[in-house]
C-alpha cells in the first residue's frame, strides 16, 4: 500500500510537467495574437498600429522565444505563481479562487443529484427486472443520456424561466439560481450511474455468494444492500470519479449558457481571447484534479474490495 502511494506520489510532478509543456507549445502553436486581439477589444472597430501590437507583444513578452517563455512561467509556477492574465492585468491565481467557490458548487449540486438519481434507480431497475419500473428508468436514463446538456439548459429556460417564470434565466445567486444548471449537467452523469449500476448489480445478483447467501435464509432487501451492492459498486466508482472530474473541471457549455461565473467559463473567454496564461493556468488546475480523482477513486476501490492491492491485482 505504502509502495504504491509513493510511486503515485512520485509521477504526479513529471505527469504535470508534461502536460503543461504539450499545452504551453499547442497554444502558442494556434492561430490568433494576443496583443492584436486585445488591442481590439480595447478599441472596437479600430484597427490597431503595427507598432502598437509591436510594443504591446513585447510589454507582454510574447517576443521571447518559447522556451524562454515557458523556463519563466515553470519557474513562477513553482513559487505558486501562475502569472497575470493578459486581459485584466490581475493575478491568475486571486482570479481563480474569485471563480473556484461558484465551480464547487454547482460541481457538488449536480454529482449529488446525479448519484441520489442514478444509483436507487439503477439498483431498483435491476430489483425489478423487466416491469414497468424497469421500463421507466431504462427510458429516463436514455432520455438523459441522449439529449445534450446544452439541449436540456435551453429547454429548462424555456420551460422554467420563460413560460413559467419560476426560476431566473441566468445568473449566480441563492439555490433558485442553482437548480436548473444542476440538472442540466447531472441528466447525463445520472444516466451512465443508472444504466451501470443496473448491469453490475444483475450480474452480481447471480453469483454463487448470492445463491448462499439466499440459502441461508436472509430477506431479499438484506441480501441486495449488504452482500451484492458493496460489490456491484467498483465500476459505478469508476464513472462517478470521472465525472467528479468534469464536473470540478468546470461545466463549460451549461456555464456559459446560465451565465454561471465558474472556471469553465473563465476558460472559455481566455480561448477567445488568446490568454494564454489563464488557459495554461486552468489546464494545470484541470490536471491536478483528475490526478486527485484518480487517486481517490483507486483508494475507494481498496476499500471496497480487500482483494485488490493497489496494483489492480486480485490479491
Amino acid at each position: 500500500m505504502h509502495n504504491y502511494l509513493a510511486r503515485r506520489l512520485l509521477t504526479v510532478p513529471l505527469l504535470l510537467l508534461g502536460i503543461s509543456l504539450i499545452t504551453f507549445t499547442l497554444l502558442n502553436l494556434a492561430p490568433g495574437d494576443p496583443a492584436d486581439i486585445l488591442l481590439r477589444l480595447q478599441n472596437p472597430g479600430v484597427e490597431p498600429p503595427r507598432e502598437a501590437v509591436l510594443a504591446f507583444r513585447r510589454e507582454l513578452g510574447l517576443d521571447d522565444p518559447l522556451w524562454t517563455r515557458y523556463s519563466r512561467w515553470l519557474g513562477q509556477a513553482l513559487m505558486g505563481d501562475l502569472g497575470v492574465s493578459y486581459r485584466t492585468g490581475g493575478p491568475i491565481v486571486s482570479e481563480l479562487a474569485q471563480r473556484l467557490p461558484a465551480t464547487l458548487l454547482l460541481a457538488g449540486a449536480s454529482l449529488g443529484l446525479a448519484v441520489l438519481l442514478g444509483i436507487p434507480l439503477g439498483i431498483l431497475a435491476a430489483v425489478f427486472k423487466g416491469s414497468p419500473m424497469d421500463g421507466m428508468a431504462r427510458l429516463l436514463a436514455l432520455a438523459g443520456a441522449t439529449v445534450p446538456s446544452y439541449v436540456l439548459s435551453l429547454l429548462l429556460i424555456l420551460a422554467f424561466a420563460v413560460t413559467l417564470h419560476w426560476l431566473p434565466a441566468i445568473g449566480y445567486g441563492g439555490i433558485r439560481h442553482l437548480v436548473m444548471p444542476a440538472v442540466a449537467l447531472s441528466a447525463g452523469l445520472a444516466a451512465q450511474l443508472m444504466r451501470l449500476s443496473r448491469a453490475s448489480l444483475l450480474e452480481t445478483l447471480t453469483q454463487d455468494y448470492m445463491r448462499t447467501a439466499r440459502a441461508k435464509g436472509l430477506r431479499e432487501r438484506t441480501v441486495v444492500l449488504r452482500h451484492g451492492f458493496k460489490n456491484a459498486l467498483l465500476p459505478v466508482v469508476t464513472i462517478t470519479g470521472i465525472g467528479m472530474g468534469h464536473l470540478l473541471g468546470g461545466a463549460v457549455i451549461v456555464e456559459t449558457i446560465f451565465g454561471w461565473p465558474g472556471v469553465g467559463k473563465y476558460a472559455v473567454d481566455a480561448i477567445f481571447l488568446r490568454d494564454y496564461p489563464v488557459v495554461q493556468a486552468v489546464v494545470l488546475y484541470l490536471a491536478v484534479i483528475f490526478l486527485l480523482v484518480n487517486f481517490g477513486v483507486d483508494v475507494v476501490y481498496r476499500w471496497l474490495d480487500p482483494r485488490l492491492d493497489f496494483a489492480g491485482r486480485a490479491g
